[in-house]
Formats: C-alpha cells, structure tokens, sequence
C-alpha cells in the first residue's frame, strides 16, 4: 500500500517535471526575442511555483487531518479499554463478594453443626457420667 502511495507520488512529480522541462524546451525554440522569452520563463516558473505551493499546502492539510483522525482514534481506544476494564473490575469485585458471602455462610454452617455436635457429645458424657454413677451407688 505505501509503495502504491509511493508510486502515485513518483509519477505525479515526474508529471510536473516533464512537463517543466517541455514547457522550457519549447520556449527557448520559440521564435520569440529575448525579453518576451524571459518573460514567459517567469510566467511559466511562477505558475509552477503556485502549483508545487498547492501541492505542499495540500499535502500538509491532508497529513494534519490523518493525525487528527489517528489522534481521535486512539482516545476512542483508550476510553473503551477503561470503560471495558471498569467492567471487569466491578465483575472481580462481584465475585470476590459473593464467594466470600458463601464461604462465610458455609462457616455459619459449621459452626452450627460443630455446636450441635459438642451438645450431643456433652449429653452423651454426662448420661455416660450420670449411668456410671447409678451403677456404683446400686
């Protein structure tokens, strides 16, 4: 693509040149006197000037507009990169949360069932006790 670019512009000053070096080939077999042919050189030297001065204020519009669109390009990149990265980190946090909120409910969990455990095992030993002692006194 860039030697295409490359290409275009190649041939678009070999135009202007060619065309120069016709236009000053063609007055100097002219038959025309000195000063009209002089003449004629600044007429033609000035119009080429204008033109490659159009080209070049062309050339830097259009290289200033690229920049700009690239420019608007990347902070359209960047603000969907944070946005997107929001996202993810409110996602991070939801489940952050929500395994903590199970791990602490399954906690709950345990300690209740460990609670009714040691009850059970206190009633058992102290029945265990309470028979041992009713043996031992009958």
């Amino acid at each position: 693509m860039a030697s295409d670019n490359n290409t275009g512009r190649g041939l678009l000053l070999g135009f202007i040149a060619g065309g120069a070096i016709g236009a000053i080939f063609g007055m100097l077999y002219a038959p025309k006197s000195g000063r009209e042919l002089r003449d004629d050189l600044r007429t033609k030297s000035d119009g080429y000037l204008d033109d490659a001065d159009k080209y070049i204020e062309e050339a830097k519009d259009r290289a200033k507009e690229l920049i700009n669109e690239g420019k608007k390009r990347s902070d359209r990149l960047i603000s969907d990169a944070k946005v997107k990265s929001d996202e993810l980190l409110k996602d991070a946090e939801k489940i952050l949360t929500d395994a903590k909120a199970k791990g602490n409910k399954i906690i709950d969990g345990g300690k209740v069932s460990v609670d009714k455990e040691t009850a059970k095992l206190k009633s058992a030993v102290k029945a265990g006790v309470d028979a041992y002692k009713e043996t031992k006194n009958s």
